[in-house]
């Protein structure tokens, strides 16, 4: 929940010229009020707009609600489901969040599918299990075509904005479940597997989001397994959002 309309422009406009070299997908999510203001300010260049959050009915009693053919409607082409803050404070479940997944991806567009787990979930060793679980009820109905248009966002929600920045070898997904070290983008591709297909798992793009920033992107995004960011705070500085597309250019 940051920047106004004419703010959103402003930031956009400064971030324009320092990734127009970028040899990765850039894009933007903002509040639905600055849509518009991102949606102009990206036109002719290579970023791309996403929403927040939509949700899952066309229209109907849902004050305060916006709906994914909204969305659509406007020209936004990716949308965020499933992020910790709206799991955290606002109620949403895997059951909401395969809803809004559904509806999403039934108006053409590209979910970036968030799933992670607490400290505690961390500590207790259930990371894979709980993961996993988020990713198959998100996933069910899904085809493996519509897959090609998903991204999943893996956001240990203990390293979000407080500065407990996962290792490199975490946020590549040294988990541990009993006995067993395993690499969780591995796990998360196996999920993926057993639900479609390898290649299918091959192909998907996992990001980290975990206060990755400009100090850090190197490293994180040099792990084989990450192949991509979600970027919260250090979005928000031009130089800082430039410096971490540099570094997702290069891995």
């Amino acid at each position: 929940m940051n920047k106004t309309p004419s703010e959103t422009t402003q930031l956009i406009e400064e971030i324009k010229p320092l990734v127009a070299n970028a040899s990765c997908d850039v894009v933007v999510c903002v509040p639905y009020i600055d849509l518009h203001a991102a949606l102009e300010a990206t036109k002719g260049s290579n970023i791309s707009v996403g929403a927040e959050n939509c949700h899952w009915e066309q229209s109907g009693a849902f004050t305060g609600e916006i709906s994914a053919s909204m969305l659509s409607a406007i020209g936004v082409n990716y949308v965020i489901i499933g992020h910790s803050e709206r799991r955290t404070y606002f109620g949403e479940t895997d059951v909401t969040v395969n809803q809004r997944v559904r509806a999403a991806l039934n108006e053409g567009l590209t979910v970036i599918l968030c799933v992670g787990e607490y400290l505690e979930q961390r500590e207790q060793g259930i990371t894979a299990e709980l993961v996993a679980m988020q990713v198959k009820i998100a996933l069910d109905g899904v085809s493996k075509e519509e897959l090609k248009r998903i991204i999943i966002a893996y956001e240990p929600v203990w390293a979000i904005g407080t500065g407990k920045t996962a290792t490199a070898q975490q946020a590549n997904g040294l988990i541990l479940t009993g006995q067993t070290e395993s690499t969780f983008a591995k796990s998360l591709r196996k999920t993926i597997a057993e639900l479609y297909c390898e290649n299918c798992a091959n192909a998907i793009t996992i990001q980290y989001g975990g206060s990755m920033n400009a100090k850090n992107a190197d490293e994180l995004l040099s792990q084989p397994d990450v192949d991509g960011g979600l970027i919260g705070g250090a979005s928000l500085k031009a130089p800082d959002f430039a410096a971490i597309v540099t570094a997702a250019s290069k891995s």
